[in-house]
């Protein structure tokens, strides 16, 4: 059975290429039936952050892929799975036995060099134009000098005895054969003075422990993997089969970071990009369907998923196709399911307020600006008229924020259209103003005043009557059609509005 892992550590948010590793893992795991491990390694106490595993796993149990074992969090961080603990910290003892284990067999040794002694090794070496590494002090001390110098109080590392000649082979899934020369490679720290493992260390035998078949990670750990296959050939175990994924790159092909641009995916969240957004386009970002198809459902990735078409170069991260493919997603939503995403973003604006759930206020809510009491229905309508230009849940609120305020605040000079004039610009208004006027407030409905205004282009030409109705009404150059508006408005305040355009025109 093929069994992989995602193993993040807990420094803060969820990197955006950590889902696209966490993805490719996920859907090997579902499309071979094996099973998906999520593993915490937070064996580095000094970069370790409060409330950051609990953050990670709700991250990415919004995200929708289940894993089949690892910690899990109902209020309080708990386990499920045969081979735990998931949290690399309460596995101390486990890489404490086995470090000691290759030191009984003379495959690693305590190192007593003080961290002064060795930044002047490192010094002179570079001084001496050498790549910086340990000189291998302590690698010979007997057995008799290191008990003795233990039992003294004296600090200590656990090293391994890295071969000092030779090369490492593997077959990378994505990049065949790869070599690395052994005299690149130091004596690695396999155990730290404070007991804690080093990640090396705790990474090889957790895969192993495990039982995990194949180690997909990003494209940085690379230069790693021959430390690893060193510690397993030293246990004596078969190592995983490896695979390597392309870095994400910014689009001047510098690696993707923060100074860049968002890279948490709590943020992309945050913001109102759907999780089958995020999924489909970081699907893309380094494998190939090996045809012209963008848009794929969980379910089609999982039939077409396959480590042999990742590509070997980098991905360019393109925020504008994630905003086309996310506005995709968005405009199939039931109207229902987009307002219920929108609501939240619409409070946070300030433009609503949700009252409190009674039986007969229930998915009601109050404009903040007017005051006035306003339900889901009328809402509903405000969304489906922005769900063709909504890109992020998080625009709703400057797209339709028009909707909610007294009057728009906006230049006099673009109710002008074209090369019309203001005269006639307002005369326009007064027309319009006088035919919308005649239309019972029951019956003041997008049919009808689009059959108004209608005649009234006729007579005046389209742009003369529609564009300065437009701008009167949302205050901008570019939204809904005005007879949308206005039905949403309401006769009352759509005649206000358009007062309120005239009296901007004479000023």
């Amino acid at each position: 059975m093929i069994r992989v892992r995602f193993a993040p550590s807990p420094t803060g948010f969820l990197h955006i290429g950590g889902l696209r590793t966490y993805l490719y893992n996920w859907l090997l795991a579902k499309k071979s039936k094996g099973k998906i491990i999520l593993r915490i390694e937070d064996t580095d106490r000094r970069r370790f952050v409060q409330g950051a595993t609990e953050n990670l796993i709700k991250t990415l149990k919004s995200i929708g892929l289940p894993w089949d074992e690892g910690p899990k969090e109902n209020g309080e961080v708990a386990q499920k799975g045969k081979y735990g603990p998931y949290l690399q910290s309460q596995r101390r003892g486990i890489y404490q036995k086995w470090a000691w284990e290759l030191v009984n067999q003379g495959k690693a040794y305590c190192c007593f060099c003080s961290p002064e002694e060795l930044e002047k090794i490192k010094r002179e070496q570079i001084k001496m134009k050498k790549p910086p590494c340990y000189n291998r002090t302590c690698r010979n001390l007997n057995a008799k000098e290191s008990t003795a110098r233990i039992k003294s109080g004296q600090s200590y590392v656990i090293r391994l005895k890295v071969p000092e000649q030779g090369k490492i082979e593997f077959k990378d899934l994505i990049r065949g054969k790869i070599e690395f020369d052994l005299k690149n490679i130091d004596d690695q720290v396999l155990l730290k003075s404070d007991n804690w493992p080093t990640y090396h260390l705790a990474n090889v035998v957790d895969d192993h422990l495990m039982k995990i078949t194949h180690v997909i990670r990003g494209e940085e750990w690379l230069p790693s993997t021959p430390k690893h296959i060193l510690i397993y050939q030293a246990f004596g175990w078969s190592p995983p089969q490896f695979a390597h994924l392309p870095l994400l790159l910014n689009p001047d092909h510098s690696k993707l970071s923060k100074r860049q641009g968002d890279v948490s995916v709590e943020e992309y969240l945050r913001k109102g990009y759907l999780s089958q957004s995020l999924l489909n386009y970081l699907a893309l970002l380094g494998w190939n369907p090996g045809d012209d198809r963008e848009i794929f459902s969980l379910k089609q990735l999982i039939k077409d998923f396959s480590l042999e078409k990742i590509q070997k170069g980098g991905a360019v991260f393109n925020k504008e196709k994630l905003d086309w493919l996310n506005g995709y997603y968005l405009r199939r939503l039931s109207v229902t399911d987009l307002t219920k995403k929108c609501l939240p973003y619409l409070a946070q604006k300030g433009l609503i307020k949700p009252l409190v759930s009674t039986k007969n206020s229930k998915n009601t809510f109050k404009i903040r600006a007017t005051k006035e009491i306003v339900d889901f229905t009328l809402i509903k309508k405000i969304v489906i008229l922005e769900q063709e230009r909504l890109k992020r849940l998080d625009e709703i609120g400057e797209l339709a924020e028009f909707f909610f305020i007294d009057q728009p605040d906006y230049d006099p000079s673009i109710l002008l259209w074209k090369k019309t004039t203001k005269e006639q610009t307002k005369n326009s208004l007064k027309e319009i103003k006088k035919f919308l006027d005649k239309i019972k407030k029951s019956n003041f409905k997008n049919k009808e005043i689009t059959k108004n205004l209608a005649y009234l282009s006729e007579k005046r030409g389209t742009g003369e009557i529609f564009w300065p109705l437009r701008v009167a009404l949302s205050g901008r150059q570019f939204s809904p059609p005005p007879a949308e508006i206005a039905e949403i408005l309401g006769k009352e305040k759509t005649l206000f509005r358009i007062d309120q355009a005239i009296e901007k025109i004479k000023n």
